[in-house]
């Protein structure tokens, strides 16, 4: 089986197959674990209209798929970005609770779930910002 599966990756197509679908699984879980540390329910939010949810959301969406695209480019196997791209969110995931550690004058999570789209850029930016850093380091 698994070398019916590697012959498949090991042409182009089904390589563009294999790793665009493992990037949305994991977008799908990595956003769904988001959800579940937040304060708010990001996708009501978004539906009515919290601009600050969004933009943090996009910047994990971002962040997210950047970190995803740092691990297919390095070349490595579809398993082993699989793993690297599971550290990374990991870091994602610190560096989020690092955010609202680092800012104890006022709750992060409550104040973009208010509409606060200042701390709802702050958080899209350094989503994305270090989405960057955490690519290059994880390979």
């Amino acid at each position: 089986m698994n070398d019916v599966i590697d012959s498949i990756l090991n042409t182009p197509i089904g390589a563009a197959i294999a790793y665009f679908s493992v990037a949305v699984l994991e977008l799908v879980v990595f956003l769904a674990i988001f959800e579940a540390v937040t304060r708010y329910k990001c996708w009501d939010e978004i539906r009515k209209g919290n601009l600050a949810v969004a933009m943090a959301t996009g910047g994990k969406i971002f962040g997210i798929c950047n970190i995803l695209r740092f691990c297919i480019e390095s070349g490595s196997t579809i398993y082993e970005s699989m793993l690297w791209s599971l550290l990374g969110f990991g870091l994602l995931m610190v560096a989020y609770f690092l955010f609202e550690f680092v800012t104890p004058f006022f709750k992060v999570d409550e104040e973009i779930g208010n509409g606060n789209k200042a701390v709802g850029l702050i958080s899209m930016i350094l989503s994305v910002a270090l989405s960057y850093v955490i690519g290059v380091s994880v390979l």
